[in-house]
């Protein structure tokens, strides 16, 4: 066989085509904060919103001379705070002298695709919600009742649209749905729906563009990765019933000056003028919340604007049953209709004084409140069992 000069002794000197550009997706925006309404940016950290919490009632007058009765109305707080969300990327100036590409102006698209991934989380599933925030929307729907449980014989159209269905469950709350959110996979569920001649649902043409709209709603498949399928496969909802402001705008800034401390042990990680380095800080405050004044169909404030389908082993809750009362011992009385709100999440109590949440592991802020009592804040945590707490209400 004849001697040749292969390509594997040549490689060194072959050179190689490099593409000018950077291989990767567009970064994702958040899903939530494109569907609910915004309010006007917050100048503290905290803003208060009064929301109606008794509704006004009205009386027929009996015969002539019959007298007029009164009403009353009233009102409660609920707060917007802002919670910080920050990351600092530092890099070493050598590399970003030797790279061919702007680093930074790959790093800062990517920095705040993942800050965006964090709020949707945070305020859809709870995901490591910091604890300035109010319980998150799963939570909130659950309570209310408005999980849709798959079971046998219901397909995925009789669980949206059905008369048990999510979209059910938001209407008969007194709200219409604005707005579907669902993970990749449902588009798959939805292209398999049949009409009874055998007609797919969601699509009207093979060369056509396939629109997702359910009752008129179009719906959002989020790519940034924060739409969990283990705690939901969807959410509807009213989003112009969440509310949620800017304290501090989006602000990047480049140190070059400064150390970069573990923030557990507290030990100096880099010091990026000894070590020639810049770090790029990002940095966001906004606060989210789900007023829920009280409406003609929901007086007690016990519903929810939102529904979720579960998935096909839904979350483990643990049951947390309150007793209120106005006493202790013999002396115990229950108290009815006591408003507990665990972190925005609202039941009323029953003729035994009692109600009960099903939440995941964590610990909860409660507050009670009844008429003619002073209001009783606790708090309370979720391990690996049931849970029971008592509330004793003192009179004004």
């Amino acid at each position: 066989m004849p001697n040749i000069i292969s390509r594997e002794q040549a490689e060194a000197l072959i050179s190689e085509q490099l593409r000018p550009e950077i291989t990767q997706k567009v970064p994702e925006q958040s899903a939530f904060l494109s569907m609910a309404r915004r309010l006007p940016n917050m100048t503290s950290k905290q803003t208060r919103m009064r929301v109606l919490d008794v509704l006004p009632m009205a009386y027929f007058v009996n015969g002539d001379t019959g007298y007029k009765q009164t009403s009353e109305m009233g009102w409660d707080n609920v707060f917007v705070t802002a919670a910080e969300l920050a990351v600092i990327v530092p890099i070493p100036e050598a590399v970003l002298d030797d790279a061919d590409f702007d680093i930074m102006g790959e790093v800062t698209p990517r920095v705040l695709e993942a800050m965006h991934r964090k709020v949707d989380g945070a305020i859809l599933f709870g995901i490591n919600r910091p604890a300035e925030w109010d319980a998150d929307i799963i939570t909130r729907a659950r309570q209310a009742g408005n999980n849709v449980a798959v079971a046998a014989g219901r397909d995925m159209y009789d669980l949206i649209l059905g008369e048990y269905g999510a979209f059910a469950k938001v209407e008969e709350s007194g709200y219409e749905v604005t707005g579907v959110m669902g993970g990749l996979g449902m588009r798959v569920k939805l292209r398999g729906l049949r009409t009874p001649d055998g007609q797919p649902i969601f699509s009207t043409s093979m060369q056509g563009t396939t629109q997702y709209a359910l009752d008129g709603v179009a719906m959002q498949f989020p790519k940034n990765g924060a739409f969990d399928n283990s705690i939901a496969q969807m959410i509807v909802g009213d989003f112009s019933q969440a509310v949620y402001s800017i304290r501090q705008d989006i602000t990047v800034k480049i140190l070059d000056q400064s150390v970069i401390q573990d923030p557990v042990t507290k030990e100096i990680v880099y010091n990026l003028a000894q070590q020639d380095m810049i770090a790029l800080r990002v940095v966001m405050r906004l606060g989210w919340a789900l007023p829920n004044p009280a409406t003609p169909l929901d007086e007690g404030r016990t519903a929810c604007p939102f529904a979720y389908i579960e998935p096909g082993t839904p979350v483990t809750t643990k049951t947390v049953t309150f007793t209120v009362t106005n006493g202790t011992g013999n002396d115990a009385t229950p108290v009815e209709g006591a408003a507990v709100e665990v972190e925005g999440a609202r039941l009323l109590t029953n003729s035994s004084g009692q109600c009960a949440f099903n939440l995941r592991a964590g610990s909860y802020d409660v507050r009670v409140r009844a008429k003619g009592y002073k209001t009783m804040t606790d708090s309370v945590t979720v391990a690996g069992s049931n849970v029971t707490k008592a509330v004793t209400l003192v009179a004004n």
